[in-house]
């Protein structure tokens, strides 16, 4: 049967009504009168805003962590791992910290040359060249796999399919070459190169632009989450890994190698491009900062990149630069190769190796539903020196440990069970956060509340968040009650909707950036990601540091402060309200009886534990047990990656999907049809856990 208007009206319809049904009201319920407090629920408020400043003090992962580096699966993150659990042990929480062996990818060696027209041979620098390197890891794509390309170069923008097409309208083949892609676009790492590869590009180099023209932004070019060797299961000692050549394993890596370069290096090499003219539609976006690149090659610049990858047994690795691995005749040193010089010589020895992480947790208990959890986390590990990014969000985390302290100490404690959680390997694709969720996938659907994630907590200037929608109001609310760190008259409420033109700016999770991708996209718990700064020229980068931090991120720590107050706030509200503060409208009369209700008889509390788990479980009504197409770890049927499509649409990625699909006219009809199906019974699912009824 045809995919025909009529259907398609029809599905629209259905589709339409769910989601009226269920989530356009949530950003226009007023917000409810908060319960009457008990004596004790009256001191989190006093103890986050009269708790010293960051500002006068800043958080020792702040300070004394960013001059040195913090790559996951070295010496140095075990120590930071150590640190923050005894910083926990010294307010007296209860800590524990939660290993997993997962397969990292490191660098061993790099080089880059080049031959240009001319007949010049020069050196290219890939690390930048005013920052210290000591501990500093060699710019490089994490799991990028072996390979040799030797061709010309090409420049291929951000490297989308349009990109493409509008390079093959002007009659240029990019087979066989070397490109060079600018990062932006909303593309991926992995996306990037898995559309060169699909093209026949050769070998990729990839650059940022911004005001750090010497920068290099690292990163991984993995499509997924947590370990690829335990797709869906935790990497626990011991326990069951895929091998490396297993198909499920290989899908996970792009089939070209890659390498970040800086923008400089890279425009070394554009500038030198002949061929055809910058495609028309491209030009507009280069009209900034001074950029001029006029042609896209290929040639006559020659590139000659070589990649090495080992994927042997690793038995010991005494340092960066030296890998022994398992051989009957006795170790193998790797050695460098040495390419001719008159052409460009792109030489990489990488290593794939299983290696510990830790996670590091401090537990704070419910007095009256222990076995409800809210879960506030960060993780560790960054490229370089990480003062953004984590060591920014670190800092407010163990504020917020250092607070919730004193308030025991006072005599207050949660209804509801808090857990701080400090992650580890998320730079390599959220592995610590996707490895605990996996490994307690059945308890954080059952008794999970919320997740609220902060990565890099100041950035820069102007307060930004992300979130499931039942949280709206809750984090409108909290935004009343913390100062605005840019003025002691202001609110942050009054500045970010003066910013915002009054209109809510919260946007929706479907990015997979952060820790909080695994709670939401696959357990299905609602989900919070806050910061300041839209983003930062030096992401990534070895000019990520302290300097840095108190130059132009956050001088006056101010903004860590404010993320810590709001945070903790909307914390404290999840953990201690009696009523859930999630926004469904369905409940607004129920609720507001229950919450002016005194009464502590047990049908009261009954009640109140019910209708609290039916608000708590509704967002895993948007789960499906298929996941989505080609991803089947990602299970949110409303919000999660797009997949390798071009769709502007930041939610329902399985019909983003089917309505950009590489397929014929009828096959994509099916597939769309199919989609919005399986959507409408997800929305299904949830109305009737929110109603708790069993039909």
């Amino acid at each position: 049967m045809l995919f025909s208007a009529k259907h398609s009206c029809t599905l629209f319809y259905i589709l339409t009504l769910s989601l009226l049904a269920l989530y356009t009201t949530l950003r226009h319920r007023p917000i409810l009168p908060p319960p009457p407090l008990r004596v004790a629920q009256t001191l989190p408020t006093i103890a986050i805003h009269s708790s010293p400043p960051l500002a006068t003090t800043p958080s020792p992962p702040t300070c004394a962590n960013s001059p040195s580096t913090h790559l996951a699966g070295t010496l140095s993150p075990l120590s930071t791992a150590l640190y923050v659990q005894s910083h926990f042990q010294s307010l007296g929480l209860t800590t524990h910290l939660t290993n997993f062996s997962v397969l990292l990818s490191y660098p061993l060696h790099s080089s880059l040359s080049a031959r240009f027209s001319d007949g010049s041979v020069l050196p290219v620098a890939l690390s930048e060249p005013t920052v210290p390197q000591n501990g500093v890891v060699a710019p490089y794509h994490a799991y990028s796999p072996s390979g040799s390309a030797y061709g010309e170069a090409v420049f291929l923008n951000y490297g989308r399919e349009q990109d493409y097409h509008a390079l093959g309208a002007q009659g240029v083949v990019v087979k066989g070459c070397v490109g060079i892609v600018r990062r932006g676009s909303g593309m991926s790492r992995y996306e990037v190169v898995a559309n060169a590869a699909a093209h026949g590009v050769s070998a990729v180099l990839m650059y940022t632009e911004g005001e750090y023209k010497e920068g290099v932004e690292r990163g991984t070019v993995m499509n997924g989450l947590g370990d690829p060797l335990t797709p869906g299961w935790a990497g626990i000692g011991g326990g069951e890994k895929l091998d490396l050549n297993d198909p499920r394993v290989t899908e996970k890596f792009p089939a070209v190698p890659s390498l970040p370069v800086s923008e400089a290096a890279a425009e070394s090499i554009i500038r030198s491009l002949e061929g055809r003219g910058v495609p028309y539609e491209w030009r507009e976006s280069f009209n900034i900062g001074g950029r001029r690149i006029r042609r896209v090659g290929p040639g006559p610049t020659m590139l000659n990149f070589t990649y090495e990858e080992i994927f042997e047994e690793v038995v010991s690795l005494s340092c960066p630069q030296l890998l022994v691995i398992k051989e009957d005749k006795g170790p193998i040193v790797l050695t460098v190769t040495v390419l001719r010089e008159d052409v460009r010589n792109f030489i990489q020895h990488g290593e794939q190796k299983m290696t510990t992480i830790h996670n590091v947790f401090a537990v704070i208990k419910g007095s009256e539903e222990p076995d409800r959890s809210v879960l506030l986390g960060n993780h560790r590990d960054a490229w370089t020196f990480g003062a953004v990014d984590p060591n920014s969000g670190t800092a407010a985390l163990l504020d917020i440990a250092r607070r919730l302290a004193l308030l025991m100490r006072l005599g207050w404690n949660p209804r509801r069970t808090i857990i701080l959680c400090s992650w580890d390997a998320e730079e390599f694709g959220m592995i610590g956060s996707t490895e605990w969720v996996e490994q307690n996938l059945v308890n954080l659907g059952s008794k999970a509340v919320a997740y609220l994630n902060v990565d890099c907590a100041a950035q820069g200037p102007g307060f930004f968040v992300s979130a499931t929608p039942q949280l709206d109001d809750l984090l409108v609310e909290v935004t009343k009650q913390v100062k605005d760190p840019e003025s002691e008259n202001l609110y942050l409420y009054e500045r970010w909707a003066a910013a915002n033109k009054g209109v809510n700016k919260i946007q929706r999770l479907s990015r997979v950036d952060s820790d909080f991708a695994p709670f939401l996209q696959h357990a299905g718990v609602p989900s919070v990601d806050l910061y300041f700064g839209s983003d930062f020229p030096v992401y990534h980068t070895a000019f990520d540091s302290y300097d840095w931090m108190v130059n132009f991120g956050d001088p006056s720590f101010q903004r860590h402060v404010t993320v810590a107050g709001i945070w903790g706030l909307i914390a404290l509200h999840l953990a201690d309200d009696p009523i859930l503060p999630f926004n469904y409208l369905s409940y607004a009369t129920e609720l507001q009886k229950l919450r002016v209700d005194q009464n502590v008889d047990e049908s009261t509390v009954l009640r109140r534990r019910m209708l609290n788990d039916q608000l708590m479980l509704t967002e895993r009504g948007f789960l499906d047990s298929e996941g989505l197409r080609g991803r089947q770890w990602f299970k949110h049927l409303i919000y999660g990656p797009r997949g390798i499509t071009e769709s502007k649409i930041a939610f329902f990625p399985g019909i983003a999907e089917a309505m950009s699909g590489r397929m014929n006219v009828e096959e994509r009809e099916a597939m769309i049809r199919h989609e919005m199906w399986r959507v409408a019974r997800a929305i299904q699912r949830a109305a009737i856990a929110l109603r708790g009824e069993l039909r």
